[in-house]
């Protein structure tokens, strides 16, 4: 879906292409894509690096050409709950002179988000590289809110594993420690290539300060990220050692009432022979087999109660 703004005095709709518009692309389709390549001439490769899920945060110049690639997060819905809920994707920026696109194969809250924030502060953009730094501050922030939404999980998830150690409960916190390493690999592209793209693109006073505000915004963002996992980490060890500890405790029980039932078995199969052992014919036999029995596994479970293997 293309989408045209005008950015001079805040974000207006406009229904085609003007020079210095900005040109919003979400989920390109075929048509788009041809828009994109025969009318207004973006290399073929800028898309299809873009399209790429894995792509790194970069930054690429060809021919007048500005590309650069932005990682922001992206929220898997809860329909499928054996995947990891937040992920990152590539954002893409494509300038050159008169033209300014944005290229994304997800529809992100991140992006929403952006454009009605710009719309309520109605101020627009001073050029294209203030867009890309506000993206950078956009995308940070983001981070940061969906950072706060995983610690919320991560507190549902013990809460619950405080009740009861389950499978489903440890596979959600596995699946947040994945999360958590996506934003944690992205963060750290994106400092890079913000570092970078201060030496690549003309940069005025606004933009420094602009450039400042993402710096903190970033370093905040990836802090919490490496508390978060530290907390997961140590989280995912202390549930670890807590199933250890419990199935040793449940195989020392088993051991024990192996052992208890171990000697009336024994005493049933040696009185149970069919060999002469004096009582065959006596009718105190059985009873004293019996009681042979319950008495050796009375002073067992004595032993093991005493020593609290049962």
């Amino acid at each position: 879906m293309l989408t045209y703004w005008n950015t001079q005095n805040g974000l207006t709709r406009l229904e085609e292409w003007q020079p210095n518009c900005w040109v919003q692309v979400t989920c390109p389709s075929q048509e788009d894509i041809a828009y994109l390549n025969d009318t207004l001439n973006i290399p073929d490769y800028f898309l299809s690096d873009i399209a790429d899920t894995d792509e790194r945060a970069r930054y690429e110049y060809e021919d007048g050409w500005i590309m650069i690639i932005l990682r922001i997060p992206y929220f898997h819905e809860q329909g499928d709950k054996s995947r990891t809920p937040f992920v990152t994707v590539p954002l893409g920026i494509i300038m050159k002179k008169e033209v300014v696109i944005t290229v994304c194969n997800f529809e992100t809250n991140m992006m929403i988000d952006f454009v009605s924030y710009q719309q309520k502060r109605g101020l627009g953009f001073t050029d294209s590289v203030d867009m890309t730094f506000r993206l950078f501050l956009s995308s940070a922030v983001w981070y940061l809110k969906r950072i706060k939404q995983i610690g919320l999980m991560i507190d549902r998830a013990k809460q619950h594993l405080h009740r009861q150690v389950n499978n489903e409960d440890l596979l959600n916190l596995s699946r947040i420690q994945d999360s958590m390493t996506y934003f944690m690999t992205s963060l750290r592209g994106n400092e890079t290539l913000l570092s970078k793209l201060k030496f690549k693109l003309p940069v005025d006073e606004l933009d420094a300060d602009m450039i400042e505000d993402v710096n903190i915004e970033m370093s905040q963002a990836r802090e919490m990220t490496q508390i978060y996992n530290s907390i997961l980490d140590s989280t995912m060890q202390t549930y670890a050692n807590v199933i250890n500890n419990n199935m040793a405790s449940v195989m020392k029980t088993l051991t024990s009432v192996s052992i208890i039932l171990m000697f009336p078995t024994l005493i049933a199969s040696l009185f149970g022979m069919n060999l002469v052992n004096g009582m065959e014919t006596v009718w105190w036999g059985f009873p004293l087999a019996m009681v042979i029995s319950f008495g050796i596994s009375g002073l067992l479970w004595w032993f093991f109660r005493g020593r609290k293997l049962i």
